[in-house]
Protein backbone atom coordinates (compact mmCIF):
# COMPACT_ATOMS: atom_id res chain seq x y z
CA UNK A 1 0.00 0.00 0.00
CA UNK A 2 1.36 3.46 -0.92
CA UNK A 3 1.08 6.38 1.26
CA UNK A 4 -1.61 8.27 -0.90
CA UNK A 5 -4.07 7.34 1.43
CA UNK A 6 -2.08 8.92 4.52
CA UNK A 7 -1.48 11.86 2.43
CA UNK A 8 -5.38 12.46 1.58
CA UNK A 9 -6.39 11.47 5.69
CA UNK A 10 -3.48 14.41 6.41
CA UNK A 11 -4.95 16.90 4.03
CA UNK A 12 -8.68 16.22 5.26
CA UNK A 13 -7.88 16.28 8.79
CA UNK A 14 -9.19 12.99 9.37
CA UNK A 15 -7.94 10.81 12.42
CA UNK A 16 -5.06 8.38 11.39
CA UNK A 17 -4.85 5.17 13.70
CA UNK A 18 -1.26 4.27 14.14
CA UNK A 19 -0.15 1.12 15.82
CA UNK A 20 1.27 0.24 19.14
CA UNK A 21 4.42 -0.88 20.73
CA UNK A 22 5.85 -3.26 19.03
CA UNK A 23 8.79 -4.09 20.72
CA UNK A 24 7.02 -4.30 23.57
CA UNK A 25 4.15 -6.88 22.39
CA UNK A 26 7.05 -8.59 20.96
CA UNK A 27 8.45 -9.51 24.14
CA UNK A 28 5.19 -10.14 26.08
CA UNK A 29 4.73 -12.70 23.31
CA UNK A 30 7.64 -14.24 25.16
CA UNK A 31 10.29 -13.28 22.95
CA UNK A 32 14.35 -13.19 24.42
CA UNK A 33 15.45 -9.27 24.60
CA UNK A 34 18.72 -8.08 24.96
CA UNK A 35 20.61 -5.03 26.99
CA UNK A 36 22.67 -4.39 24.01
CA UNK A 37 20.01 -4.39 21.07
CA UNK A 38 16.45 -4.94 22.80
CA UNK A 39 14.16 -6.53 20.15
CA UNK A 40 16.20 -6.57 17.31
CA UNK A 41 17.76 -9.74 16.79
CA UNK A 42 13.86 -10.92 17.08
CA UNK A 43 13.48 -10.40 13.48
CA UNK A 44 16.51 -13.09 13.00
CA UNK A 45 15.38 -15.56 16.06
CA UNK A 46 11.70 -15.39 16.31
CA UNK A 47 10.30 -14.08 13.65
CA UNK A 48 6.97 -16.32 13.73
CA UNK A 49 6.19 -13.63 16.92
CA UNK A 50 7.23 -10.26 14.92
CA UNK A 51 4.67 -11.29 12.38
CA UNK A 52 1.85 -12.20 14.50
CA UNK A 53 2.25 -8.29 16.08
CA UNK A 54 2.06 -6.70 13.10
CA UNK A 55 -0.99 -9.03 11.70
CA UNK A 56 -2.71 -8.31 15.06
CA UNK A 57 -1.96 -4.24 14.06
CA UNK A 58 -3.55 -4.76 11.09
CA UNK A 59 -6.76 -6.64 12.20
CA UNK A 60 -7.24 -3.74 14.80
CA UNK A 61 -7.56 -1.66 13.08
CA UNK A 62 -4.03 0.79 12.50
CA UNK A 63 -3.89 2.93 9.33
CA UNK A 64 -0.01 2.53 9.61
CA UNK A 65 2.66 0.32 10.90
CA UNK A 66 6.13 0.56 11.85
CA UNK A 67 8.53 -2.10 10.86
CA UNK A 68 10.25 -3.49 13.72
CA UNK A 69 13.32 -1.17 13.00
CA UNK A 70 13.24 1.02 16.03
CA UNK A 71 16.09 -1.22 17.74
CA UNK A 72 18.57 -1.48 15.17
CA UNK A 73 19.90 2.09 15.41
CA UNK A 74 22.89 2.39 13.50
CA UNK A 75 24.66 3.97 16.31
CA UNK A 76 24.17 1.35 18.85
CA UNK A 77 25.19 -1.84 16.41
CA UNK A 78 27.99 0.49 15.62
CA UNK A 79 28.98 0.37 19.29
CA UNK A 80 29.02 -3.28 19.29
CA UNK A 81 30.74 -3.64 15.44
CA UNK A 82 27.36 -5.00 14.21
CA UNK A 83 26.27 -1.83 11.63
CA UNK A 84 26.71 -4.29 8.64
CA UNK A 85 23.91 -6.86 10.44
CA UNK A 86 21.54 -3.87 11.37
CA UNK A 87 20.61 -3.17 7.62
CA UNK A 88 20.57 -7.04 7.17
CA UNK A 89 17.99 -7.10 10.23
CA UNK A 90 16.12 -4.29 8.64
CA UNK A 91 15.59 -5.96 5.43
CA UNK A 92 14.03 -9.04 7.53
CA UNK A 93 11.71 -6.66 9.45
CA UNK A 94 10.06 -4.94 6.44
CA UNK A 95 9.43 -8.09 5.07
CA UNK A 96 7.84 -9.37 8.21
CA UNK A 97 5.50 -5.15 7.51
CA UNK A 98 4.98 -5.97 4.41
CA UNK A 99 3.71 -9.45 4.38
CA UNK A 100 0.90 -8.31 7.37
CA UNK A 101 0.30 -5.15 5.38
CA UNK A 102 -0.48 -6.93 1.64
CA UNK A 103 -3.95 -6.38 0.14
CA UNK A 104 -4.76 -3.90 3.48
CA UNK A 105 -5.58 -0.24 3.04
CA UNK A 106 -2.24 -0.27 5.62
CA UNK A 107 1.19 1.83 4.78
CA UNK A 108 4.40 0.54 6.27
CA UNK A 109 6.61 2.71 7.96
CA UNK A 110 10.28 2.57 8.55
CA UNK A 111 11.13 3.15 12.13
CA UNK A 112 14.26 5.47 12.90
CA UNK A 113 16.12 5.79 16.05
CA UNK A 114 19.01 7.32 17.52
CA UNK A 115 19.77 4.94 20.17
CA UNK A 116 22.46 4.46 22.03
CA UNK A 117 24.05 1.57 24.39
CA UNK A 118 22.10 1.78 27.31
CA UNK A 119 23.21 1.08 31.21
CA UNK A 120 21.83 -2.60 31.91
CA UNK A 121 18.82 -2.12 34.54
CA UNK A 122 17.99 0.79 33.69
CA UNK A 123 16.99 3.72 30.77
CA UNK A 124 19.43 5.69 30.46
CA UNK A 125 21.96 6.23 27.74
CA UNK A 126 25.66 5.15 28.50
CA UNK A 127 27.34 8.59 27.59
CA UNK A 128 30.55 7.55 27.42
CA UNK A 129 30.09 6.73 23.83
CA UNK A 130 29.73 9.34 21.45
CA UNK A 131 30.40 9.87 18.02
CA UNK A 132 31.24 13.21 15.54
CA UNK A 133 29.01 14.90 13.47
CA UNK A 134 30.39 12.86 10.02
CA UNK A 135 30.63 9.82 11.75
CA UNK A 136 26.77 10.16 13.06
CA UNK A 137 25.76 11.30 9.88
CA UNK A 138 27.35 8.64 7.30
CA UNK A 139 25.83 6.00 9.60
CA UNK A 140 22.45 7.63 9.68
CA UNK A 141 22.63 7.86 5.89
CA UNK A 142 23.04 3.94 5.64
CA UNK A 143 20.44 3.29 7.48
CA UNK A 144 17.98 5.64 5.58
CA UNK A 145 19.33 4.58 2.09
CA UNK A 146 18.70 0.79 3.49
CA UNK A 147 14.60 1.68 4.57
CA UNK A 148 14.14 3.47 1.35
CA UNK A 149 15.69 0.15 -0.83
CA UNK A 150 13.51 -1.75 1.18
CA UNK A 151 10.40 0.30 -0.11
CA UNK A 152 8.86 1.40 2.64
CA UNK A 153 6.28 3.99 2.32
CA UNK A 154 7.17 6.97 4.89
CA UNK A 155 9.99 6.73 8.04
CA UNK A 156 8.92 7.68 11.41
CA UNK A 157 11.91 9.45 13.30
CA UNK A 158 11.12 7.93 16.62
CA UNK A 159 12.44 9.17 20.34
CA UNK A 160 13.93 11.86 18.88
CA UNK A 161 15.16 14.24 21.66
CA UNK A 162 18.26 16.69 20.95
CA UNK A 163 19.36 19.06 18.48
CA UNK A 164 22.54 17.19 17.65
CA UNK A 165 22.10 12.83 17.07
CA UNK A 166 18.47 13.65 16.27
CA UNK A 167 18.84 16.69 14.00
CA UNK A 168 21.44 14.69 12.01
CA UNK A 169 19.31 11.56 11.97
CA UNK A 170 16.46 13.58 10.37
CA UNK A 171 18.46 15.20 7.93
CA UNK A 172 19.45 12.38 6.93
CA UNK A 173 16.11 10.88 6.33
CA UNK A 174 14.47 13.70 4.52
CA UNK A 175 17.25 13.72 2.26
CA UNK A 176 15.98 10.61 0.80
CA UNK A 177 12.66 12.14 -0.62
CA UNK A 178 10.08 9.88 1.38
CA UNK A 179 7.48 11.28 3.80
CA UNK A 180 9.29 11.62 6.99
CA UNK A 181 7.55 11.83 10.12
CA UNK A 182 9.13 13.11 13.18
CA UNK A 183 8.04 12.03 16.71
CA UNK A 184 9.78 13.71 19.48
CA UNK A 185 10.38 11.65 23.30
CA UNK A 186 9.97 14.00 26.65
CA UNK A 187 10.14 13.75 29.96
CA UNK A 188 9.56 16.23 33.10
CA UNK A 189 12.61 17.33 34.82
CA UNK A 190 12.43 20.10 37.49
CA UNK A 191 8.79 21.09 36.01
CA UNK A 192 10.34 21.17 32.60
CA UNK A 193 9.79 18.85 29.65
CA UNK A 194 13.64 18.04 28.47
CA UNK A 195 14.45 15.32 25.96
CA UNK A 196 14.17 11.83 26.88
CA UNK A 197 17.28 10.65 28.98
CA UNK A 198 19.18 14.55 27.56
CA UNK A 199 18.58 16.63 30.59
CA UNK A 200 20.57 19.52 28.85
CA UNK A 201 17.91 19.88 25.95
CA UNK A 202 14.32 21.75 26.38
CA UNK A 203 11.07 20.50 24.18
CA UNK A 204 10.88 23.88 23.71
CA UNK A 205 14.60 23.95 21.56
CA UNK A 206 14.18 20.82 20.23
CA UNK A 207 10.77 21.41 18.63
CA UNK A 208 11.87 24.55 16.30
CA UNK A 209 15.03 22.74 15.37
CA UNK A 210 13.41 20.01 14.07
CA UNK A 211 9.77 21.42 12.94
CA UNK A 212 12.69 23.53 10.33
CA UNK A 213 13.16 20.40 8.49
CA UNK A 214 9.09 20.59 6.81
CA UNK A 215 8.68 16.98 7.58
CA UNK A 216 5.10 15.49 6.93
CA UNK A 217 4.42 15.31 10.40
CA UNK A 218 5.23 15.68 14.02
CA UNK A 219 4.29 13.96 16.95
CA UNK A 220 4.69 13.84 20.27
CA UNK A 221 5.78 9.91 21.19
CA UNK A 222 7.51 7.45 24.06
CA UNK A 223 6.43 10.10 26.49
CA UNK A 224 4.02 9.73 29.65
CA UNK A 225 0.53 10.79 28.89
CA UNK A 226 0.09 13.26 31.61
CA UNK A 227 3.17 15.37 30.12
CA UNK A 228 1.96 14.63 26.32
CA UNK A 229 -0.74 17.66 26.63
CA UNK A 230 1.88 19.88 27.33
CA UNK A 231 4.24 18.89 25.05
CA UNK A 232 1.72 18.80 22.08
CA UNK A 233 1.51 22.58 22.97
CA UNK A 234 4.82 23.54 22.40
CA UNK A 235 5.19 21.86 19.54
CA UNK A 236 2.71 23.22 17.71
CA UNK A 237 4.08 26.73 18.70
CA UNK A 238 7.03 25.70 16.31
CA UNK A 239 4.59 23.42 13.73
CA UNK A 240 1.60 24.58 12.06
CA UNK A 241 1.83 20.65 9.94
CA UNK A 242 -0.51 17.83 11.31
CA UNK A 243 0.86 16.95 14.35
CA UNK A 244 -0.53 13.80 16.82
CA UNK A 245 0.56 11.62 19.73
CA UNK A 246 1.02 7.74 21.11
CA UNK A 247 1.84 7.45 24.62
CA UNK A 248 3.85 5.43 26.43
CA UNK A 249 3.31 3.69 30.01
CA UNK A 250 5.19 1.50 31.57
CA UNK A 251 9.05 2.07 31.88
CA UNK A 252 12.02 0.27 30.75
CA UNK A 253 14.80 -1.81 32.88
CA UNK A 254 16.91 -2.75 30.17
CA UNK A 255 16.46 -5.59 28.69
CA UNK A 256 13.12 -5.66 29.70
CA UNK A 257 10.15 -3.59 29.82
CA UNK A 258 8.26 -3.46 33.04
CA UNK A 259 4.01 -3.49 32.17
CA UNK A 260 3.01 -1.27 35.31
CA UNK A 261 0.73 1.77 35.85
CA UNK A 262 -0.50 0.55 31.81
CA UNK A 263 -3.46 2.72 30.43
CA UNK A 264 -6.62 1.42 30.00
CA UNK A 265 -7.88 1.70 26.37
CA UNK A 266 -10.95 3.94 27.79
CA UNK A 267 -8.68 6.29 29.35
CA UNK A 268 -6.52 6.47 26.05
CA UNK A 269 -9.25 7.06 24.14
CA UNK A 270 -10.18 10.00 27.02
CA UNK A 271 -6.75 11.36 26.20
CA UNK A 272 -6.90 11.38 22.73
CA UNK A 273 -9.94 13.41 22.21
CA UNK A 274 -7.75 15.68 24.51
CA UNK A 275 -5.31 15.81 22.12
CA UNK A 276 -7.45 16.37 19.19
CA UNK A 277 -8.87 19.04 20.93
CA UNK A 278 -4.75 20.61 21.01
CA UNK A 279 -4.95 20.06 17.10
CA UNK A 280 -3.65 16.25 17.04
CA UNK A 281 -5.23 13.90 14.30
CA UNK A 282 -2.82 11.23 14.76
CA UNK A 283 -3.21 8.96 17.55
CA UNK A 284 -1.83 5.45 18.52
CA UNK A 285 0.44 3.82 20.97
CA UNK A 286 4.00 3.41 21.99
CA UNK A 287 5.41 0.89 24.68
CA UNK A 288 3.25 -0.90 26.40
CA UNK A 289 0.38 -0.03 24.63
CA UNK A 290 -0.60 -3.29 22.62
CA UNK A 291 -3.20 -4.54 19.71
CA UNK A 292 -6.31 -3.72 22.40
CA UNK A 293 -5.76 -0.19 22.58
CA UNK A 294 -5.38 0.21 19.24
CA UNK A 295 -8.92 -1.90 18.69
CA UNK A 296 -10.74 0.70 20.64
CA UNK A 297 -8.71 3.76 19.29
CA UNK A 298 -9.43 2.78 15.48
CA UNK A 299 -13.42 2.28 16.45
CA UNK A 300 -13.72 5.34 18.74
CA UNK A 301 -12.21 7.51 15.38
CA UNK A 302 -13.45 5.50 12.63
CA UNK A 303 -13.87 7.82 9.64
Amino acid sequence: MSYAFIAEKLKAGLPIILDGGTGTDIERRGAPMSTATWCADVNATHGNIVREVHADYVKAGADIIAANTFATSMLSFDAYGRADEALALDAVAVGFAKEAAKGRKVAVAGSFSTQRPVIAGTDRTNMSRSWTRDEAKALFKRKADNLKALGVDLIMMEMMRDTDYSLWACEAAMEMGLPVWIGISVERVEGELVGFGRTDQKLSEIAPALAALKPAAMCIMHTSANDTDEALQILRKSFSGPIGAYPECGYYKAPNWVFEDVISPEDLIAKSHDWQKLGASIFGGCCGIGPTHIKALATEFAS
